[in-house]
């Protein structure tokens, strides 16, 4: 039995809609036959239809045939997408207990009511999250917060959602930039880390798919250590550095590489990339 017992709608089925729709049926969140899911072209709706989901060109009917509505469109695509279903809504008394839920990078809380204030004039229930891809491996990283007509228990629906798919946390709005620097944009970061370990076995002699592999491993392994011990990274970091060994003359060669400013700079930079977004 499923765990939510709304519809849930998804307005764009990109790969960030994906990971976190076909988390939720994989964990028994909810049924496929709960989920609806739009986009401009059908075709590219495929692998939902495997899922078994509801497909749809047409975004008015996500908005209303379902209940906790994900707006999972690109930040410059929100004013046509909001504009087009301005144009097509019919207005129900089913408006007001509608919950939306935004994934766009660095677009407050503040410009969804606005955008979207046709559906609903005393105002409408939004959550605005902060999301990343390894929601698909039921690992993700995601920050909410919800706009002063959100009830508690909207809140403890989507943590259910979210949390199921990883970690997820309510934080201040003022926050969520900043950790979009961190975990929504960290991935891609942590990407190339691996990346650049497996080259440095390959260069070693390493075979590239075993070199993929023990890098990818020993990431996980690291991360694991420090959420489980709760040891602080420098300990755990000197816990492997021996004296005169091997570790220390790595680390050494990562420090005159300034490894840890460049990306407490991409971090910083990411930050300040997710504001200005939600400017344009």
């Amino acid at each position: 039995m499923a765990k939510l017992d709304e519809r849930i709608g998804f307005i764009g089925g990109g790969n960030m809609a994906f990971s976190i729709g076909s988390g939720l049926i994989r964990g028994g969140i909810v049924k496929p036959s709960q989920v609806m899911v739009s986009g401009p072209h059908i075709e590219n709706l495929s692998r939902w239809r495997e899922l078994g989901a509801t497909t749809t060109d047409d975004n008015c009917e996500v908005l209303e045939h379902t209940d906790i509505i994900f707006i999972c469109v690109k930040p410059h695509i929100l004013g046509p997408c909001a504009a087009q279903l301005k144009e097509k809504h019919v207005p129900s008394a089913k408006d007001a207990s509608k919950l939306f839920v935004s994934v766009l990078a660095g677009t407050t809380l503040e410009a969804l009511e606005e955008k979207f204030a046709f559906i609903e004039s005393s105002g409408l229930k939004i959550i605005r999250t902060m999301p990343n891809t390894s929601m698909q491996v039921g690992e993700g990283c995601t920050v909410y917060t919800g706009n002063s007509r959100v009830l508690h228990q909207d809140l403890e629906k989507v943590h259910l959602m979210l949390n199921s798919l990883g970690l997820a946390q309510q934080v201040p709005e003022s926050m969520i930039d900043a950790c979009t620097g961190i975990a929504g944009c960290g991935p891609a970061f942590v990407y190339t880390i691996i990346e650049a370990l497996a080259d440095g076995g390959v260069k070693q002699g390493v075979p590239r798919q075993m070199a993929l592999q023990f890098a990818a491993q020993t990431l996980l392994g690291a991360a694991k250590t420090v959420l489980l011990t709760g040891k602080h990274p420098a300990v755990l970091r000197d816990e492997v550095c021996s004296p005169g060994g091997a570790t220390i003359v790595g680390v050494h060669e990562l420090e005159k590489g300034n490894l840890r400013a460049t990306l407490i700079n991409a971090v910083e930079k990411s930050s300040q990339r997710s504001a200005e977004l939600g400017k344009k």
